[in-house]
Parts: C-alpha cells; structure tokens; sequence
C-alpha cells in the first residue's frame, strides 16, 4: 500500500512535520502521523500541540511504502533513542522503502546505520554528530541518494515535499502543486532544479 508514516515525538519541528503532511495530503497520497509515545499528543518545538493519528504500537509496517523523520532537536534526538523507531528504518532500508528526514532528523538515520555509504545533508547543527555516513553535502537544499531523501531544515520543507510527491506519484501531480513557489529565486540562489 502507498501509504506514508510520519513519525513524531515531542520536541519536532513544526514547520519541518505539518509542511510535508500537508503538501502530501494536498497531492492524495495517504499518511499516517504516529507518536512514538503512548499518548496521541505531542507537543512541537514551539510548544503546539498534534495529535497523531496513531501509536507506534499500532501501526503494520506492511501498510507504508515511505517514512518520514522531521527535525526539531529534541524530537530528532527522541527518534534516535528510540529503539522500535531505529528497527523501522532498519526495516524500511532492508526492503529499498523511502526513507526521509529534515534538519536534525539524519540522526535517526545515521544511528540505524542506512547512510554510512550515502551522500546527505542536515541543518549545520548535526553535522557533527553525523560521522558514519557515506559524504556530507553542505550545499544541498534536498538530496536525494537511493531511497534516502535528507533536506537542511524548515526553509527547504516544500521542496523536500514536493521531491516526495515526485517520487510517490510522479512528475505530473508534482507539477500541479507548484505554482506560488518562487521557483526563479530558488533555482538561480541554490541551485535546486523542481
């Protein structure tokens, strides 16, 4: 099933997480929001309140065909710590599923060890603690590496998202969703091509 697990703990970055659950909605693909604790609600960075649509307990991996980790530093490092979390990745990896984080998310995936041969970016903040991967792209707003998709931060989340919508349901339905993004100053400021 094309489905997409959303993964949230408390501290992640708002802008990071509703942007992409937005955008993914927008283009029909379905998705779950899943807290990795036993309560629905989880406050973001900025201290807003989500309820998640499930529990990590609840979910079937078998349902999802992508997940994604949104930044946030206490929820990234939450992610990280999280063993049932870090077996997902694991899993997802396994089976060449897409595997997407943003900002401080590539913690998650560095500690899973499914980049220590891929080429990604973070938010600068990470880049420390990013030391068993394959090649740090600085530069990068998205990059995408085989099933891996890793993006700076909060400035480049509809890019991230529209990168996924892409690659989920294709080109055209991508393009339906991109006018209003001022896709002249990103294409000629960053060098990212929609």
């Amino acid at each position: 099933m094309d489905r997409v697990l959303v993964f949230l703990a408390d501290g992640f970055e708002e802008v990071e997480a509703l942007t992409i659950v937005d955008y993914l909605r927008r283009a029909d693909i379905n998705l779950d929001t899943v807290s990795i604790k036993k309560d629905y609600f989880v406050k973001g960075s900025h201290e807003i309140i989500v309820k998640a649509d499930k529990l990590i307990d609840e979910i079937n991996l078998s349902d999802y065909s992508a997940l994604y980790i949104p930044g946030g530093s206490k929820g990234a490092e939450s992610l990280r710590d999280d063993q049932k979390v870090i077996d997902i990745v694991k899993n997802f990896d396994q089976d060449k599923k897409i595997i997407a984080a943003i900002c401080a998310g590539p913690i998650v995936l560095e500690r899973a060890g499914v980049v220590s041969n891929k080429s990604i970016v973070s938010h600068p903040s990470v880049k420390c603690d990013l030391k068993k991967i394959g090649k740090y792209e600085k530069d990068e707003l998205v990059l995408v590496d085989g099933n891996i998709f890793t993006s700076r931060g909060a400035g480049a989340s509809i890019y991230l998202a529209l990168k996924l919508i892409e690659k989920i349901c294709g080109k055209e339905v991508k393009e339906k969703l991109k006018p209003g993004i001022q896709q002249d100053f990103v294409e000629k400021y960053f060098d990212f091509k929609f």
